[in-house]
């Protein structure tokens, strides 16, 4: 059976990470056998990070991997779409992995109203006498390598004005449609619902949170493609 090694739920969300949801998601679609294994600490995975993937020919890092994976086993995940459609598919998938996901992590790591329970729900098996002086260097890394990546640059209000305008973009795509591409679920959905589900729920109720929360369209989007999945263990 497959496995797939993630970072621990969020509440009733599948993980803290975006990407294991949508590996998850992918491999539900798949309908092959699976199941999930819960990990902390992902250095010793290939890339240092998770998801990843426990196949019998060994392991699968990252979630585009994970895909051209399952691919190979035979599932199709962008069925109907043209050549030029899967084009504007992948724009998405990126719109969504290395823009929206920063929002993400800013919101989750920078913000001090979310870090004490980020601190103390990712890093709880860290000593309480030596947790904060840890996650403090830790949460300095993230800091740097979001100014190095830019959204850390901006103020609170600048971000927000730039996220607004991307998940207004969003909406309009998903205008009269159920799915980014119509009424049939596609591997654009997996990437952008991921995403927008993580934005939704950060452990704290932030500005962000509110913003997607408070969107009937995006919120609606993100149950429908949960709900079309198989149910996430």
């Amino acid at each position: 059976m497959l496995t797939l090694l993630t970072y621990p739920r969020n509440g009733d969300v599948f993980s803290l990470s975006p990407f294991c949801v949508k590996a998850a998601l992918l491999l539900a679609y798949s309908n092959k056998a699976w199941q999930r294994e819960d990990l902390n600490d992902p250095r010793k995975m290939p890339h240092r990070k998770l998801p990843v993937l426990r196949t019998p020919a060994g392991l699968v890092a990252d979630s585009v991997e994970i895909r051209k994976y399952l691919e190979k086993l035979g599932t199709d995940f962008d069925p109907g779409l043209s050549v030029r459609e899967k084009a504007q598919s992948q724009f998405l998938i990126r719109f969504a992995e290395d823009n929206l996901y920063f929002h993400v992590v800013q919101d989750r790591w920078l913000n001090d109203a979310v870090w004490p329970t980020i601190r103390d729900t990712y890093f709880k098996e860290i000593p309480a006498l030596i947790r904060r002086p840890v996650t403090n260097s830790i949460r300095r890394s993230v800091r740097s390598g979001l100014a190095f990546q830019g959204i850390g640059r901006f103020s609170d209000s600048e971000r927000l004005a730039r996220l607004d305008q991307d998940l207004q973009a969003v909406t309009l795509l998903l205008k009269d449609r159920d799915f980014l591409f119509g009424s049939q679920i596609t591997s654009a959905d997996f990437s952008v619902a991921s995403m927008l589900q993580a934005l939704q729920t950060t452990m704290v109720e932030t500005d962000i949170v509110r913003r997607v929360s408070g969107d009937p369209k995006l919120s609606g989007y993100i149950n429908r493609v949960f709900q079309e999945a198989v149910p996430l263990p």
